[in-house]
């Protein structure tokens, strides 16, 4: 027990204490012990982070060099600590240093502490291109989820695999890429998370040592996104904060959305009976971010679920805003543009939210035809596409005729053997049907490529990190919230996505966490939520949140 801050200390900590509603105060100032803080979309949960670590400091309860915090990423990491550092200095001049990591980074740092080799960092997707050069993109991202899956969520080892005489394709690729790793003499991201657990539970004094070590240092653990952890990471947060478990969980069943991380809800819906019996939930209730018709009708929706906390989720006083049903069967790129128009000129944070990025590509083209500066990160448009040259030089080899004949029947040969074959072609054959439609109204090659560079011209000059509208995924978005937001591809088959629950082992598990994206997509509104389909195919997600009148539901053509 450290001394009680006194004096102007005290009364700033008072302060804070009492900006929080009634529920984040009682999350911020629980007794120290083994706690869930259930945080919904908007709740607040940042804020209630950090007064809870002004609270542990600035009641004695801690000192600062036993705190730490832990975030999923290291976006979160630093606006913790920014934010953090602020608080405390209200507190405490000079504001005294706590630790904030991601779980790689603290692994890395218990690592070093210990004089492990944590360095050089290999890149998973050079090596395995190495080690399966004829493997195309789809394929290696397949193979990177399974060697994350075999080393965190079932912790074995190359050598286990390479003895088993029935071991597959993808165990095969394993060994080789763990051989190939070690070639390098260094590791892996994932390695961290192993090699630390492999330090910590070693029962042998250098183990024992740094085990205790830690555990001082973390004798008050707060852990941010909880459900979003995989098992390795779990398992190092608990293994940190026992025997005392002065642990503190933060997180939303609701958001759990990166099953393909190695994430699983289960983990926190069951952290009482198999981890943490003792464990206390408190809940944050109050969404204070999005319009109440936006909170009633995703929360509504989410509900649906089954794997899930039962848990009230309320409005703020005077929530006041928007949830418009835009119902068009038209052109995709005319009827976002439509959506952007109906904002008001307000200067205020817009975003288009999309199930896939292939699907923003209409939106791009509404930002470009508006003459709107967009950021889109990791969205290659298709007049930027390199094969867009390809095609139009295998139009211009000679043939002659109509434009479209001469796109149409242009090969590309690069596109048909190779490493990455299969999702060459399948771009290829998006590209090409791209240009079919764009190249309509030109006469002759020479004016079509024309056109290309006028609109890749334009795209750059509209591209800014900085600009009001913003172009993502869902899952990109998860912890951020613009004041317009519209999500596009409501209808049947595209979101939910018929491909991801098709292709899951457990389709029903797979619903639901689809339904969880919608829900983290429709909470990132601050002033306006609008939902665009196709009133002839509504997304079943619309069906579970909207009465059919509601709906206004009429067969595509009407």
């Amino acid at each position: 027990m450290v001394s009680v801050l006194a004096g102007g200390s005290a009364v700033a900590l008072a302060r804070r204490l009492e900006r929080l509603t009634p529920d984040q105060r009682a999350a911020a100032t629980a007794e120290p012990g083994p706690i869930l803080c259930v945080a919904p979309a908007g709740s607040g949960k940042t804020t209630t982070l950090i007064a809870r670590v002004c609270w542990l400091i600035g009641s004695g309860r801690a000192a600062p060099e036993e705190v730490t915090a832990v975030t999923f990423n290291k976006r979160a990491a630093d606006e913790l600590a920014a934010r953090l550092a602020t608080a405390l200095r209200e507190i405490v001049d000079p504001a005294p240093t706590v630790r904030i990591r991601t779980f790689h980074a603290l692994a890395r740092e218990i690592l070093r502490d210990r004089g492990r080799p944590v360095e050089p960092l290999v890149d998973r997707f050079e090596v395995l291109r190495s080690v399966r050069p004829d493997a195309d993109p789809a394929e290696l991202g397949r193979l990177d989820t399974a060697i994350s899956r075999l080393k965190l969520d079932l912790a074995v080892t190359a050598q286990q695999v390479a003895a088993d005489p029935d071991a597959g394709p993808t165990a095969r690729a394993f060994v080789d890429y763990e051989r190939a790793v070690a070639a390098t003499g260094g590791l892996d991201f994932d390695d961290l998370l192993v090699r630390v657990l492999d330090l910590l539970d070693a029962d042998d004094p250098p183990g024992r040592a740094a085990l205790a070590r830690w555990r001082e240092r973390c004798g008050h653990l707060l852990v941010d996104e909880a459900q979003d952890l995989d098992r390795s990471q779990l398992r190092l947060a608990l293994l940190l904060a026992a025997p005392a478990n002065r642990v503190f969980l933060v997180g939303d069943d609701d958001q759990s959305i990166y099953g393909w991380r190695l994430a699983d809800v289960r983990r926190l819906l069951s952290l009482a009976e198999t981890a943490l019996p003792g464990l206390r939930r408190v809940d944050l209730v109050t969404n204070f971010r999005c319009p109440a018709p936006v909170i009633e009708r995703s929360v509504r929706l989410v509900e649906h679920n089954a794997e899930r906390f039962a848990k009230t989720i309320l409005a703020r006083d005077g929530a006041s805003g928007r949830l418009l049903l835009a119902r068009s069967n038209g052109d995709d790129v005319d009827r976002i543009e439509g959506v952007i128009r109906s904002w008001p000129d307000d200067g205020a944070s817009r975003a288009v939210l999309a199930r896939t990025n292939r699907e923003l590509v209409p939106a791009a083209m509404a930002a470009v035809r508006l003459g709107l500066p967009f950021a889109a990160a990791n969205l290659e448009l298709p007049a930027e596409s390199a094969i867009v040259d390809e095609l139009l030089a295998a139009a211009a080899g000679g043939e002659t005729g109509p434009l479209l004949g001469r796109l149409a029947r242009a090969g590309v040969p690069s596109a048909l053997e190779g490493a990455g074959a299969t999702d060459r072609r399948e771009a290829v054959r998006a590209i090409r049907a791209a240009m079919l439609g764009w190249a309509v109204p030109f006469r002759d090659l020479a004016a079509f490529a024309a056109s290309i560079e006028a609109t890749r011209a334009a795209i750059t000059g509209l591209r800014r990190e900085a600009a009001a509208l913003t172009l993502a995924t869902a899952h990109a978005t998860k912890g951020l919230e613009f004041d317009h937001v519209a999500v596009i591809g409501l209808e049947a088959g595209r979101f939910p996505s018929a491909r991801s629950i098709a292709d899951s082992p457990d389709p029903a598990r797979a619903l639901e966490e689809e339904r969880r994206l919608a829900y983290v997509a429709w909470t990132r509104a601050r002033r306006s939520l609008t939902l665009l389909f196709d009133p002839g195919a509504p997304s079943r997600f619309l069906l579970e949140a909207f009465d059919p009148d509601e709906l206004a539901l009429v067969p595509t053509g009407d």
